[in-house]
């Protein structure tokens, strides 16, 4: 399926890049999308086409082509449950079990949150990416909690800008191993790639700023369970900022130390749970507040860990 669209660049757009101009028109979704369009000739700037770090002038005429991706060879819909927390006709929130994977990639095409928002949508968005259909942030694999998803590529781009702007606030709960000093505070270390080990984040000089303020919820027997509140979005970057500081969290076996105590497992992933979110909805302006309750297996790690205190 193709589409067409025509507009003029206005006073607002003059000196602008092609790329970040219509991202921020909001019809086309992410600007990595955007990017990608303009790669493959669908963008042409006075019947021109142009790179995406192009200059825009005021009055020129910019045509998008939008050409429907065919999924991947192996994403297809899948009558994956879908833990609902709120719909409308633009965003989706969502309750996101542990181990449900978010996106496809090779290796695990099937059973991701892309395969169950096919079947929940009965097929996909034409103008929302393949891969990532409206997914405005991720969750990994093991964690738990309240996930939001765009369902047209303006709410995208609307969603997408609020995170940008740190206009969202996220809310976790977390259990990590020992009993924190203060009772609440916040870590600031930047966070980069391993130089070791390049599948994992390490907080290091020369990092991206990270920020993440804590509070403790429950002093447990050798646990405590803390609220984390990251102002910033890194990748890892509350299992990272809590390791950094000798409290990792309990059964990561990525940056903690590992999900057993006293010879038995305590969980069989790692102890995060998305708790609440908190965003401007892009239609109505409104503020909107979500909260997926703590899930069953973290509940029962706090009760063995209350009785054990």
């Amino acid at each position: 399926m193709t589409a067409d669209d025509t507009l003029t660049v206005d006073d607002r757009g003059a000196r602008q890049r092609l790329d970040r101009y219509l991202t921020e028109r909001g019809s086309w979704g992410s600007r990595s999308r955007v990017q990608r369009l303009i790669g493959d000739g669908l963008v042409r700037v006075d019947g021109r086409l142009a790179k995406a770090g192009a200059i825009l002038r005021a009055g020129q005429t910019i045509e998008v082509r939008v050409v429907a991706a065919p999924l991947p060879a192996g994403v297809e819909a899948e009558p994956i449950p879908l833990d609902v927390l709120y719909e409308d006709a633009s965003l989706l929130v969502i309750n996101k079990p542990p181990g449900l994977v978010v996106h496809p990639a090779p290796g695990h095409w099937r059973g991701t949150l892309v395969s169950a928002l096919l079947y929940h949508w009965a097929g996909p968005r034409a103008d929302l990416d393949p891969l990532r259909p409206g997914i405005v942030h991720r969750l990994d694999k093991d964690t738990s909690g309240v996930l939001l998803i765009a369902k047209d590529a303006a709410t995208l781009a609307a969603l997408g800008a609020q995170f940008r702007r740190r206009e969202v606030d996220k809310q976790y709960l977390a259990f990590v191993w020992g009993q924190l000093r203060k009772q609440s505070g916040t870590i600031a270390a930047p966070i980069g790639r391993n130089p070791v080990h390049r599948k994992r984040m390490a907080v290091r000089r020369g990092g991206r700023e990270a920020v993440t303020a804590f509070e403790v919820a429950e002093r447990l027997e050798g646990v405590t369970l803390v609220r984390l509140f990251p102002k910033t979005g890194r990748t890892h970057q509350l299992r990272v900022h809590l390791a950094a500081i000798g409290h990792g969290i309990v059964g990561d076996a990525v940056y903690g130390r590992g999900r057993t105590r006293g010879g038995s497992v305590l969980i069989e992933r790692q102890a995060l749970h998305a708790e609440r979110i908190t965003f401007r909805h892009p239609r109505t302006g409104e503020r909107l507040s979500f909260v997926a309750p703590l899930p069953e297996d973290l509940a029962a790690l706090r009760r063995r860990c209350a009785r054990a205190a």
